[in-house]
């Protein structure tokens, strides 16, 4: 009996599959018997036939409709099997019967149309789908992280963020998908929607971060040098009481990283010495990271420190690792040494990249070595690799401080004929040379060589539209009111950099105590500092370790200012001081935001030209924009010190560098060398020459010209005829300004000759 219903079961289902293979008309005419005998097993054996047509199974799908109840699996077959054939325009119908007969599918089945909807962008069948489930009052937490996953994964940011947003109320600590949300949102940079959906997210009841969500916005906040959020959320980390979250290694990563870009290298240092000794050992992140910062910030003796310790735990340094130290030695001068370093990087088979040849080439050009860096580029051109847009670029911007127009022009044509891109680097630094050698008709030449002249285009534009405005600057003031007005004296510096440093330095004054550290914890040291942070509050520092760039390659958002910047460069070179003020502050009127590098240029041409007081404005305007300093205003800052004769407060100044997190690259120790030796503090001059080699910076040409002088000057003949044998065992080839130094030195060395000849004779004289 059995056998004969299953037979018969077989039969049906046959019939009905080879009537709805030939029938084509709009509505499905099947004997009410073959209805009556249907049963949902049968109906899902049907839907489920893959020979069947998507569209013959919607008509057989709302046949029985009209018959029976459909199942949940049934219209996830039918909806499944028209999503896959590609009939979306047929689903919206299908979803609204869903919806009127109260079905609900499983979770499995939602997930599956949805990521099906995404990656085929119907979003709005996605939405439809999310209506549904809102209809219904469905669990949307599944469905919820599925949609916005399959939307950051078609990057579809802004639709995520708007669901996100849409769906607060399903968001629950459970919620991967928040976490991808904000990963996404620092990728992007976009800080004020992060900032948002992080607020949100604190805001709603019953939420709570886990591991993972905390380590993902103290990474996003140290990004944007927010350290106060990062300790603040540390601290919760730390003192849940639940038990549910505490810091990991990635977290300690993360701080040690925010740390070093706020130019906190000696407390990322403490915490590092820390980990080491804990349950929380240093990986591979950790050892790169802080290799990187001290590179960064000319410590090259700690970054050999922590290099060492990585190879002898296991950790072999790969590419970005001898990429950073690399790049440290030659800003540290130590051509030698980089060299060898890279010989090592060979011979243990660390494969260099495009940009490791890079930052050879460039250190070789910047240490004076032009003919071996020339040989490496034309090397790698005929090896055919390492060598991209950047390679070109450095190359390109060399041959232009050389003043081969000519060559740097025929490079650029040669870099657009490999398919490189010119970028606004390379153009502008073009028109800084042309203009330099005076060679204006060679502007439209740009035109002629560069084939993607779009951005071409746009440069000679703007300088069309400047050169207008300088004629006829729009709203010209008729007051007369100084650009720069004076509220002080260039010697009040103190004053200023004690106010800019207010709430900045969380490691300031005395050691203070705190209750409740935790003696088992992995880093004591970070503890303190979570807890100053949180007890004494931190404002955002004014102050960038990094130094201010001539073009910030922020595409249109920053073109303008990338172009007054150029302009204030070409002015400024050639002593146009009036025009480049003039440029400064028509476009400052006009709403272009200035940055650090525009106050730098014009506070500059100010101390060179002694003019301190217009210097002093400038920095307090930049202090009432909100501009930070960086260290290339700190040096401005100590050689208009140096030439007011106020050496004394360079220590002071420099101390206050160093706890806002700055640094003393080889030009600041110059800077200082010069200032301090002028006012004939020969000691502190001496004791800065120690620190530098200690620190790992080999002087330059400029640094033993400046010895020989000061210590010249001093009466000192025999500690600068020391540091000129210093000079040339170390290799340094002296420059016109040696030979000047010199003749100063032999000179002073025949006064006291002569006035040793002199004294002798009187000995000698009986009478």
């Amino acid at each position: 009996m059995r056998q004969w219903k299953q037979l018969g079961e077989v039969l049906v289902v046959a019939s009905i599959t080879n009537t709805l293979s030939h029938s084509h008309s709009a509505t499905l005419n099947l004997p009410r018997a073959v209805a009556l005998g249907l049963t949902q097993p049968l109906i899902l054996k049907i839907l489920s036939n893959q020979s069947i047509h998507p569209s013959q199974k919607l008509r057989f799908f709302e046949w029985t409709r009209s018959h029976h109840n459909p199942s949940a699996a049934a219209y996830s077959l039918v909806l499944r099997s028209l999503s896959g054939g590609g009939f979306f325009s047929d689903i919206p119908s299908v979803l609204h019967s869903m919806t009127q007969d109260g079905v609900v599918l499983d979770p499995h089945s939602l997930n599956l149309l949805l990521h099906s909807f995404i990656l085929s962008s119907n979003f709005s069948l996605a939405f439809q789908l999310l209506d549904y489930v809102q209809h219904l009052h469905l669990d949307a937490t599944t469905v919820y992280n599925t949609l916005i996953a399959a939307l950051l994964t078609k990057n579809q940011l802004s639709l995520a963020l708007s669901i996100f947003f849409k769906l607060l109320d399903a968001v629950d600590s459970k919620s991967i998908a928040c976490n991808r949300l904000l990963v996404s949102l620092r990728k992007e940079d976009m800080r004020v929607e992060f900032k948002q959906v992080f607020t949100k997210l604190r805001e709603k009841k019953g939420f709570s971060f886990d591991t993972s969500g905390y380590n993902v916005c103290i990474h996003a906040f140290g990004c944007w040098g927010d350290l106060a959020t990062c300790f603040a959320l540390f601290k919760e980390m730390k003192d849940d009481g639940k038990g549910l979250v505490a810091p990991d290694l990635c977290t300690y990563n993360s701080l040690i990283t925010a740390l070093c870009r706020l130019g906190k290298v000696d407390d990322a240092l403490v915490v590092w010495d820390e980990l080491n000794g804990s349950a929380h050992q240093p990986d591979r992140f950790t050892y790169t990271n802080l290799i990187h910062a001290c590179c960064r910030t000319f410590r090259m003796g700690d970054a050999a420190r922590v290099f060492n310790h990585m190879q002898s735990h296991g950790f072999p340094p790969d590419t970005l690792v001898y990429n950073s130290l690399l790049d440290g030695h030659f800003k540290a001068t130590k051509v030698v040494e980089a060299c060898q370093l890279f010989e090592k990087m060979v011979q243990e088979g660390v494969r260099p990249s495009c940009w490791t040849y890079n930052i050879l080439i460039h250190g070789l050009l910047r240490n004076g070595r032009a003919e071996a860096a020339y040989t490496m580029f034309c090397d790698l051109k005929k090896k055919g690799q390492f060598v991209d847009g950047i390679t070109y670029s450095i190359v390109v911007l060399q041959l232009c401080k050389e003043g081969q127009l000519e060559e740097a022009l025929q490079m650029v044509e040669e870099m657009e004929s490999r398919g490189f891109v010119v970028d606004l680097v390379t153009i502008t630094s073009l028109l800084i040379s042309i203009h330099r050698h005076g060679r204006w008709d060679w502007t439209d030449r740009l035109m002629k060589h560069i084939r993607e002249n779009n951005l071409v285009l746009s440069v000679l534009k703007w300088k069309a539209g400047m050169e207008a405005s300088m004629k006829n600057p729009p709203g010209k003031k008729k007051d007369y009111s100084p650009m720069f007005p004076s509220k002080g004296d260039f010697s009040d510096i103190m004053s200023f950099l004690s106010g800019a440093q207010d709430n900045t330095n969380i490691n300031d004054g005395e050691e203070a105590s705190f209750d409740g550290i935790d003696e088992w914890s992995s880093s004591p040291h970070m503890d303190k500092l979570a807890n100053q942070m949180c007890s004494t509050g931190y404002s955002s520092q004014l102050f960038s370790p990094s130094r201010g760039q001539r073009v910030q390659e922020k595409g249109p958002d920053s073109f303008d200012i990338d172009m007054v910047n150029t302009f204030l460069s070409i002015f400024l070179a050639k002593g146009k001081l009036s025009l480049a003020c003039k440029l400064f502050e028509i476009f400052s009127d006009a709403g272009v935001s200035p940055v650090s590098y525009s106050y730098n240029s014009i506070m500059s041409s100010f101390v060179k030209k002694g003019y301190f007081n217009e210097a002093w404005a400038v920095l307090a305007e930049m202090g009432e924009n909100f501009c930070p300093t960086d260290i290339a205003t700190y040096n401005m800052i100590l050689q208009g010190l140096g030439k007011m004769g106020r050496a004394d407060l360079a220590s002071a100044v420099l101390d206050r560098l160093l706890k806002q997190g700055g640094y003393l690259d080889i030009v600041m120790y110059n800077t200082l060398i010069n200032a301090l030796g002028k006012a004939g503090r020969i000691n502190e001059v001496n004791k800065l020459f120690e620190q530098m080699k200690s620190c790992g910076i080999n002087p330059d040409v400029v640094t033993y010209n400046t010895l020989i002088e000061v210590h010249s000057k001093a009466g000192l003949l025999k500690d600068a005829y020391k540091f000129l044998k210093m000079m040339l065992d170390a290799g340094c080839t002296p420059n016109h300004v040696t030979d000047t130094t010199l003749d100063y030195l032999g000179k002073e060395i025949d006064k006291l000759r002569f006035q040793r000849a002199s004294i002798l004779s009187e000995k000698d004289d009986p009478s």
